[in-house]
C-alpha cells in the first residue's frame, strides 16, 4: 500500500464523516429525488455472481478517498467477476464537492448508450484534472467524444430529469443502509465500517464472504 494512498485515505476518514452531518439534506439540492417511490435507483453491475455474493459501492467521483480506492475495486472486480457482482450506486457529497454531482451526471448518461464502466473509470482515471474545473460539462463531453457516444444524446441525458433522479435515488438508497462517507462498501447487504486498508485485506473480506455462501449452501 503506497503512502499516497494511506495519507489521503487518513484525511478523508477524518473530515468527510463529520462534514456528511451538514451535507445529508443538501445532496438533494439537484433535483427532486427520493419522495417519489416510482424512482429506482441505478443498476450498474459488473460480474456474474456465481458465489452469491454481492458487493456495492456508494461513491463520489470527486471524492480522494474514492479515487485512491479506485484501482484496488477495479482490480477486485475483476479478480472476482466470476464469484461476485460488484455495483457502483452514485452518493455525492454535493457541498464539499463541487463538480461530483456533474460527474455522477456524466456516468449515468453515457450509461444510457452502454458505456457507463468505461466513464466511470475514465472519470476516476482523471480526477485529477477535472474536479476543479470551472465548466466541468465541457470536460465531460469530451470524454463522452473519446468514447464515441452520441454526444448530442449525451447532452440531453446528461441534462435531463431522469438522471438527475435515479442519482437522487442512489443517495437515498445510501443513507438507507447508513452510508455517512465515501467510499462506503455493503457486502451483502451489510455495510462494512471500517474500510480495510489494503487490497489483501479487502480480498479476505470478500473470500470470507464466498466461503459463507458456500458453507450455506452445502
Amino acid at each position: 500500500m503506497n503512502k499516497r494512498f494511506l495519507l489521503i485515505l487518513a484525511l478523508c476518514i477524518v473530515g468527510l464523516g463529520a462534514i456528511f452531518w451538514f451535507t445529508r439534506e443538501e445532496a438533494n439540492a439537484p433535483g427532486d429525488s427520493g419522495s417519489n417511490p416510482s424512482v429506482q435507483s441505478s443498476k450498474h453491475t459488473y460480474g456474474s455472481g456465481g458465489g452469491n455474493v454481492t458487493l456495492i459501492e456508494y461513491g463520489d467521483f470527486e471524492c480522494p478517498a474514492c479515487g485512491a480506492y479506485y484501482p484496488i475495486v477495479k482490480t477486485i472486480k475483476e479478480k472476482y467477476k466470476d464469484d461476485i457482482t460488484f455495483q457502483f450506486r452514485h452518493f455525492p457529497l454535493v457541498q464539499i464537492h463541487q463538480n461530483a454531482f456533474a460527474a455522477s451526471r456524466a456516468a449515468e448518461a453515457a450509461g444510457m448508450q452502454n458505456k457507463f464502466w468505461e466513464m466511470h473509470d475514465l472519470i476516476y482515471e482523471q480526477q485529477t484534472t477535472w474536479k476543479t474545473n470551472s465548466s466541468p460539462y465541457a470536460y465531460f463531453e469530451g470524454l463522452a467524444g473519446q468514447l464515441g457516444l452520441n454526444v448530442t444524446k449525451f447532452k440531453t441525458d446528461y441534462s435531463s430529469s431522469v438522471v438527475n433522479n435515479v442519482i437522487n435515488a442512489d443517495i437515498k438508497e445510501g443513507k438507507s443502509v447508513g452510508a455517512d462517507s465515501t467510499p462506503t462498501f455493503v457486502l451483502n447487504g451489510k455495510k462494512i465500517d471500517k474500510n480495510p486498508a489494503t487490497q489483501e485485506a479487502f480480498e479476505k473480506l470478500i473470500d470470507d464472504a464466498i466461503a459463507a455462501k458456500n458453507k450455506q449452501g452445502s
